[in-house]
């Protein structure tokens, strides 16, 4: 209590007046008290304790004063350092050749120097402590100084500098009046306030325009007007990895400081600009990026995708060139995937419906491919039915065109085999075609030699050429190709018949092309060419440019053809000119030539005799067609022995005591007996005998047993000269055994004479 009453609210001064007044009283009634006889001695003690405090306070309280006094001075000296700060800072921005103003975090003008706006005195006047971002867009904006390009009103540039003032870094052009420019950046402060600098560049600018216009000619101007109006950014760099060349996109997307987009900034400064400003997003792809300039010249391109601190998503892309420069483009993709968030979002909303029609679709599809299923196997079982007949007729016209005949029957019986051709070519492509719709076609890639193959298409197709009046030219070559002869030949057969049926006059010609690790093999006419909006059509079946024609065909031939080539992924392309003629072209991958077979027998070296006493075992169940058979073999000269079952073969090789040279055996025997079954059990007997089995079923099954049985595989209606050429074949190899021990078996291996006489078709 004593303390709070010396000491309560009372200045230095009043408080030692009151002690020193408290003191003297004390002093006086303490000589009071001993001059009076009636005060006891205690008190006087009291009054000396009393005294001793109040001295102890009165030095404590000038110890405070000393302290404040200290505290005092140091304030303000503190107060003036900070005058001298201010006055410096003051001074320093004053002396910067730039405008400078700052900003605080509520967007408030909180200093600025007097080359702030300096070159828009409108607007220096109107600037004051306290003035609003927004404001000072919107007085910069109004300007007279302010020239804008006749496209963009002074609305939308103060939308677009609002918007950038969102950003943390930002560089930008300001065009004024007279052809002044000024260079505006704004930098984020840590304190949430912005920093803004102009700096005039017009020297610059005049400069870059000067030197731009000296140095580019008409072809360059024009590469910087495409690239100025391209969507995307793009900078170009030379060897040196040095700027060459960019565009004004670049700038709308990251807006480098002016100083930067000069020709020969090194691809690293600019890369530190935009990874220091956070342009380039907040992963570090500094790495990446050094390292792909770095590398090879011949690098593959790079993709990065780029996710801005605002939510812009860029992809960079970089595409090295052959001079070892290399092109950065930058494409902003937030639109596009501000849309596809959109577009799921809206599909979300719209999947029962698409569920609904995708049940109802596939339901439909389902129809379809069982109608058209149905559709193949019926067409399938319709030619397996008509090629039993077909190849007996076959037969009995070849016995019959050995045979003499008058002028007049020999004329009859040619246009009988003439019309037989025609169907068997019809019910082949009808069979290849359900074969590719119910998905039954195979492929068998091999190495093999283009050299035969073409001289053979030459041999089959002169003798129509020039019955048509055409000349027929083939470039034979001597590489080898992977394929599958079969389907290869049939690509090229098609082709040439196209190509000589529709050509009225001139010539054909069939050649190979090298195009690097692949063969183009071309067939070339001078017909009266496709139409441009017809080319599509003639690949679809039973379609003909010109049905008028007696001699067009069905229009099978190019669907065939086109679904050959997609089973051998081997591309195939059109050309043609209306009036000039047409080319079609086949590329089909290059092989090495194999190793030469040393022991196997030329190919060729039957004589034509050959076929004189061969045993041949014909198994055939159809009497007609095995009558049929019987007569063609002895035209040939060969000895035919029938049979219709494994015992009877069995008994009439018994009865010779000799085995067959030959096995010919139809597939489709009497009680479900099978071609193979037959072969297998005179093998067992008489050792590896050569077989062929003679069908119209044409599934991949069937293909494989025989293959793995080394039974040579011959479909109905017999090509007759093929079936002759492999007989001829059958006394070389019986007489040279040594060519099979030398040429070991394998997997799908016909022996030798079967091998070649196969690939000879």
């Amino acid at each position: 209590m004593l303390e709070d009453f010396l000491t309560d609210g009372l200045s230095l001064e009043e408080e030692n007046a009151r002690l020193r007044a408290i003191v003297a009283a004390l002093m006086d009634r303490s000589e009071r008290a001993t001059q009076s006889p009636n005060r006891p001695i205690g008190q006087l003690s009291h009054v000396v304790a009393l005294e001793s405090q109040i001295r102890s306070r009165t030095r404590d309280l000038a110890e405070t004063l000393d302290r404040l006094r200290i505290a005092n001075a140091r304030l303000s000296q503190a107060e003036r350092e900070a005058v001298r700060a201010r006055n410096a800072l003051t001074d320093a921005l004053e002396a910067m050749s730039e405008g400078f103003a700052m900003f605080d975090g509520q967007d408030r003008l909180t200093m600025w120097n007097s080359r702030f706006c300096a070159d828009l005195p409108d607007v220096r006047r109107r600037i004051g402590p306290g003035l609003s971002f927004r404001d000072y867009v919107r007085i910069v904006s109004e300007s007279r100084a302010l020239t804008l390009p006749e496209q963009l009103t002074r609305q939308d540039w103060v939308a677009q500098r609002l918007e950038s003032h969102r950003r943390r870094d930002v560089n930008f052009m300001v065009p004024l009046v007279e052809d002044q420019w000024l260079q505006v950046s704004e930098q984020r402060m840590s304190s949430g306030g912005t920093a803004v600098t102009q700096t005039d560049v017009t020297n610059m600018v005049r400069n870059a325009r000067e030197e731009r216009t000296k140095l580019l000619d008409e072809q360059a101007q024009m590469v910087r007007a495409t690239l100025d109006h391209i969507d995307q950014g793009v900078m170009i760099f030379d060897a040196k990895a040095r700027l060459a060349g960019w565009n004004r996109r670049l700038r709308e997307l990251f807006s480098p400081p002016v100083d930067l987009l000069a020709t020969g900034t090194p691809f690293a400064a600019l890369l530190n600009n935009l990874m220091r400003r956070r342009q380039l997003g907040r992963s570090n792809i500094r790495a990446t990026l050094t390292d792909w300039v770095n590398g090879p010249p011949y690098r593959p391109p790079l993709t990065l995708e780029i996710v801005q601190d605002e939510g812009a998503v860029l992809e960079l892309s970089a595409q090295a060139m052959p001079d070892r420069g290399f092109v950065i483009s930058v494409n902003d993709l937030t639109k596009e995937r501000r849309a596809i968030a959109e577009m799921h979002r809206l599909n979300e909303t719209l999947e029962a419906r698409v569920r609904a029609r995708t049940v109802e679709l596939e339901s439909a599809r389902d129809e379809a491919e069982r109608a058209n299923a149905s559709k193949s196997r019926f067409v399938a079982s319709a030619s397996h039915d008509l090629l039993q007949p077909l190849n007996a007729a076959k037969l009995f016209l070849a016995s019959l065109s050995a045979m003499e005949q008058t002028p007049a029957q020999a004329r009859l019986t040619e246009r009988i085999v003439s019309a037989f051709g025609s169907v068997e070519q019809i019910l082949g492509a009808l069979l290849d075609i359900s074969k590719f719709d119910i998905g039954a076609a195979r492929a068998k890639p091999e190495t093999l030699a283009l050299a035969p193959m073409l001289e053979r298409l030459r041999e089959e197709f002169l003798p129509v050429a020039r019955a048509r009046g055409l000349d027929l030219r083939v470039h034979v070559t001597s590489a080898h190709v992977t394929s599958d002869p079969i389907y290869l030949k049939r690509i090229l057969q098609n082709l040439l018949s196209n190509a000589i049926r529709y050509t009225e006059q001139g010539r054909v010609v069939l050649g190979v092309r090298p195009r690097g690790q692949s063969l183009r093999i071309e067939v070339w006419d001078t017909g009266p060419g496709i139409p441009e909006d017809r080319q599509a059509d003639i690949f679809e079946e039973f379609t003909r440019l010109d049905p008028a024609r007696g001699d067009s065909g069905m229009g099978l031939g190019l669907a065939i053809v086109e679904q050959a080539c997609a089973l051998l992924h081997h591309p195939l392309a059109l050309r043609s000119v209306v009036g000039r003629g047409t080319v079609f072209s086949v590329t089909v991958p290059r092989a090495s030539a194999p190793a030469t077979d040393t022991a196997a027998p030329p190919l060729h070296d039957a004589p034509r005799g050959a076929l004189e006493d061969l045993l041949v075992l014909v198994v055939e169940n159809d009497a007609e067609v095995r009558n049929a058979m019987m007569g063609l073999l002895e035209d040939w000269g060969a000895s035919p022995i029938e049979a219709t079952t494994l015992q009877e073969a069995e008994a009439q090789l018994a009865e010779l005591g000799v085995p067959p040279d030959v096995i010919l055996a139809d597939y489709q025997l009497d009680a479900g007996a099978t071609g193979l079954e037959v072969v297998a059990g005179l093998r067992a007997q008489h050792g590896p005998i050569p077989a062929v089995l003679i069908t119209a079923n044409h599934s991949p099954d069937l293909i494989q047993q025989t293959e793995d049985n080394g039974i040579l595989l011959m479909t109905k209606p017999l090509a007759l000269r093929r079936l002759r050429r492999l007989l001829q074949q059958v006394p070389l190899y019986s007489s040279k055994p040594e060519a099979a021990e030398a040429s070991p078996a394998s997997r799908g291996d016909h022996s030798y004479w079967l091998r070649h006489a196969q690939h000879e078709d």
